[in-house]
């Protein structure tokens, strides 16, 4: 949003078009993921067109699976007209569907909502690459780190180094976070 007064020439949308009893709103994306992630949005109860719309407002797709994956709610509220009760619905809801997400690059890659996530690699990542991040995320939550820091350590360390060791991964993001 905002984003399509900048563009010059020609300009392609994704729409997605909800039909009511008493109305047809036509919904217009500039990419994929953005369209995704609004159909996903959708399907959390409590969250209509108009709150994932305003989600996605102040939050691109990566964003909203960063929050999503870190738990953070917050993030989440800072949508015009979604409260914390829709926000933490939102985090429980996307990351229980999310629950067997693949990770690429620290970023998730949303897919149609009908099935869940989408596979395929972005970032350079591939599957087991993604298993490995989700490894590393999990055993450093269970080392008493947050989720949310955990990530972020993650997310920096793979960014930088790639790496395919788990141990090694973990060392990383100890030291990235000062342990």
């Amino acid at each position: 949003q905002g984003q399509l007064g900048t563009m010059a020439g020609e300009v392609t949308l994704l729409t997605e078009m909800q039909v009511r009893e008493d109305s047809m709103t036509l919904f217009g994306f500039l990419d994929l993921a953005e369209r995704d992630a609004f159909r996903l949005l959708i399907t959390v109860q409590g969250v209509g067109a108009k709150a994932a719309m305003a989600i996605l407002s102040v939050l691109s797709p990566s964003d909203l699976t960063n929050a999503i994956v870190a738990g953070d709610k917050a993030m989440v509220a800072r949508a015009d007209g979604v409260g914390p009760k829709i926000a933490q619905r939102v985090v429980n809801e996307l990351g229980e569907k999310i629950g067997k997400i693949t990770s690429l690059g620290g970023a998730l890659a949303i897919g149609d909502a009908g099935g869940g996530m989408a596979g395929g690699a972005a970032g350079g990542f591939d599957g087991a690459a993604a298993g490995l991040f989700s490894d590393a995320v999990s055993a450093l939550v269970n080392l008493g780190y947050g989720r949310a820091e955990a990530h972020s350590a993650v997310m920096r360390v793979q960014a930088k180094l790639g790496g395919d060791n788990l141990s090694d991964v973990i060392a990383a993001a100890l030291r990235e976070m000062g342990a």
